[in-house]
């Protein structure tokens, strides 16, 4: 059976949305997740769409198999979240930009809202909310709830799921390069100061994706607790690689066992 892949438009044909996937060494996860997004480029009413993934400079198939699913795909060859989003956004022609990660699944009705906001001229971007069943742990459980308070409270969107217009991420000069973890959060506090001045919202969606939890079974709660408490008390360990183990680092396998039993 032929993999459904994004709808392929002449260069006379506009390409109304882009979904841009940043990925490193994701090959075990992406092939998922492009399957998903395919079927709902195929499935949307209205717009036309692309798939653009940046390969972060994987060392795995993550590019082979990101083209053989029909995939437009970029390099960015330093490791960083933000500069993978925003290279992929700079080679992707939708004049609006979804960002979600490769290790995430997003409904269809999610993308078709969130286009029609856009559309609409009244929104400036947004983002959704995390299946809080999809928790490992409590840990993972008050995790997601608290995110899910926090985006609903302050406007902010996960980095697994992000929405914008075009020109919203070129005027907020794309994400912040600065940093190399909560960029998304300052994505958003840069797209409604952009938003408040032409009368447009941030909209956090009421719709849930499901992101795999794979952190908390790298890493013990002990562990993702120490590291959350420091990043609060050390800010600016959010501005280097080496500080954002979180994010960037993947325990061996053979270590993961051994790992839980803090």
């Amino acid at each position: 059976m032929t993999e459904p892949g994004p709808i392929e438009c002449s260069v006379a044909e506009t390409v109304d949305y882009s979904i841009i996937i940043p990925a490193f060494n994701e090959a075990e996860l992406l092939p998922t997740t492009l399957r998903r997004v395919n079927e709902i480029v195929a499935e949307i009413k209205g717009y036309r769409g692309e798939v653009v993934v940046t390969d972060n400079n994987s060392a795995d198939e993550t590019a082979a198999i990101a083209r053989d699913h029909g995939a437009h795909v970029v390099f960015e060859p330093v490791q960083q979240i933000a500069r993978a989003r925003n290279a992929g956004a700079e080679q992707s022609v939708g004049r609006f930009l979804i960002f979600i990660d490769a290790d995430t699944l997003i409904p269809t009705e999610l993308v078709q809202r969130s286009l029609d906001v856009l559309a609409s001229g009244t929104c400036c971007g947004g983002g959704a909310l995390l299946d809080p069943t999809e928790a490992v742990g409590w840990t993972g459980a008050v995790g997601l709830r608290l995110w899910n308070i926090l985006g609903r409270t302050f406007k902010w969107a996960c980095g697994a799921y992000v929405f914008c217009p075009r020109d919203a991420w070129a005027a907020a000069e794309g994400f912040d390069e600065r940093f190399f973890a909560s960029e998304e959060i300052h994505f958003a506090q840069a797209l409604k100061r952009w938003g408040r001045s032409r009368g447009k919202k941030f909209q956090v969606l009421p719709f849930w994706i499901k992101t795999s939890m794979r952190k908390f079974e790298w890493y013990s709660t002990g562990q993702i607790m120490r590291m959350v408490i420091g990043y609060g008390l050390r800010p600016r360990s959010l501005r280097s690689r080496e500080g954002c183990g979180l994010w960037y680092e993947r325990p061996e396998a053979a270590n993961r066992e051994e790992t839980h039993k803090d």
